[in-house]
């Protein structure tokens, strides 16, 4: 008998929020409207919220404070994700990391008071804060296409094992990193770096254990001297050692040093140093040679780990990411497009919703070796809530990767600190929103400043 499961298309739940993503910005955008007493949805495609953090073993999160290290400025909800991580010992606080450690690769600049964790534990703590929110979470669920009326969104179309479901909401806020919402809806959107042709590669993390960690400090130590940066590359840690198996023909990345950032547990290490040019994160072909070839490249720098780093010999290789890190897809257009000025020269809008002092940080722009990581001039810079909302599309909401920026103000605010910061601000504006019983785009910017302070975001 033939089945028309296909054409079949069931009526999932009615909610106030939907919120498609359940990364970094999704989960913390899910919780906050969830608090405000809005009936919310979050549909995940995984088996678990983090995103990035979890699924993609990025880390550590970077830093949270302004630029002189002095003052924690991205609060809120991220503030307390990171205290119950380091209540029940998954994270080490942003306050005890300092710059130039073992923590930041040994790396200085902008990297003061990042915060080590566990991708494990991310995900346990995440799963009891939207319970306790009371969010009606729906993992292993994909996002279809946007359901519209004109202009307006009104819900998503949706696929699981359950078949297709439409589920229908007052406001959708678009996590998915890559637009995958706003872009099936047509707002307008830039692709990447578009003036150069360009987008930001992918990285391959993975972690390692058994390592011992005392031996590797000792070999950065003696030649922390012999750190520098030449035609926009950076030699940094175990340049030297990277020369030396490069010479012996065990060495066939394009890249000249290692990024290594220790974990909460001392034998363990975060390992960001693989690079796939070129990847299209929305085009399943690129993202499946993407993910192959950076398996690869997690083997051969473990390979390279065991034979040539003092304190790896031992190394094992803990896990690789299941999802490919991608820096840079789709730069969905808002009612306002931040700029690279805008952050450097760091402005603070009336509707700002976040303060952030990440720098701009643009990896191959000049080939896979060069790295451009540029400090902002003052102590931090605002994110306009105008940059969440969707262009010529009512009642969409972006948050995370996916914003109004340009791509090399993107390369600043796509780190996961301000991620949750603007999920948290979506979140909050959705369901304020629809107390007042207003569009998004109508809302009061300041009711919504005021709200976000009133739940510890710093502004």
């Amino acid at each position: 008998m033939k089945s028309d499961v296909l054409n079949a298309v069931r009526q999932g739940p009615s909610s106030d929020i939907i919120v498609v993503g359940g990364g970094p910005a999704g989960m913390c955008a899910a919780i906050a409207a969830a608090r405000l007493g809005a009936k919310v949805t979050l549909v995940e495609q995984g088996a678990f919220c983090g995103g990035m953090a979890t699924r993609g073993l990025v880390g550590p999160f970077m830093t949270c404070y302004d630029r002189k290290g002095e003052n924690m400025i991205i609060r809120g909800l991220f503030e307390e994700i990171v205290n119950r991580m380091v209540e029940r010992g998954y994270a080490l606080h942003p306050s005890q990391i300092h710059a130039g450690t073992a923590f930041t690769s040994w790396i200085t600049v902008g990297h003061e008071h990042v915060t080590p964790f566990e991708s494990e534990g991310l995900k346990i703590i995440m799963d009891e804060m939207l319970k306790e929110a009371k969010v009606h979470v729906r993992y292993h669920t994909d996002f279809i296409q946007p359901l519209m009326e004109e202009n307006k969104i009104t819900g998503i179309l949706c696929h699981s094992k359950a078949g297709l479901e439409e589920m229908h909401a007052q406001v959708v806020i678009d996590c998915t990193g890559d637009g995958d919402v706003a872009y099936r809806a047509g707002v307008p959107y830039e692709m990447g770096n578009e003036e150069l042709g360009l987008m930001q590669p992918a990285t391959m993390f993975f972690h390692i254990s058994n390592t011992d960690s005392k031996a590797m400090e000792a070999d950065i130590q003696k030649n922390l001297h012999n750190f520098y940066r030449k035609d926009g590359v950076n030699y940094r840690s175990f340049h030297w050692r990277v020369t030396e198996a490069r010479e012996r023909g065990d060495w066939k990345l394009n890249r000249v040093s290692l990024g290594l950032f220790r974990m909460p547990k001392e034998d363990e290490w975060c390992v960001n140093t693989s690079r796939i040019m070129h990847v299209d994160s929305t085009d399943p072909e690129s993202l499946t040679q993407a993910e192959m070839e950076g398996r690869w490249q997690a083997d051969h720098i473990l390979q390279f780990l065991r034979k040539y780093v003092p304190g790896c010999e031992n190394a094992r290789l803990k896990s690789t990411a299941s999802y490919i890190g991608i820096r840079e897809s789709r730069h969905i257009q808002g009612d306002y497009r931040l700029t690279a000025d805008d952050l450097i020269s760091a402005k603070v809008p009336e509707d700002s919703i976040l303060l952030a002092a990440n720098s701009v940080d643009v990896h191959g722009r000049f080939g896979p070796t060069s790295n451009e990581y540029t400090p902002i001039e003052g102590d931090y810079y605002g994110v306009p809530y105008r940059s969440l909302i969707a262009k010529g599309v009512d009642q969409l909401l972006l948050a995370g990767r996916c914003v109004s920026a340009d791509s090399t103000a993107a390369g600043a605010i796509r780190v996961m600190p301000p991620c949750m910061g603007m999920g948290q601000a979506a979140g909050t504006a959705a369901a304020l929103a629809i107390q007042n019983q207003c569009t998004v785009r109508e809302l009061d910017a300041q009711l919504l400043r005021r709200v976000l302070k009133e739940n510890s975001v710093y502004l």
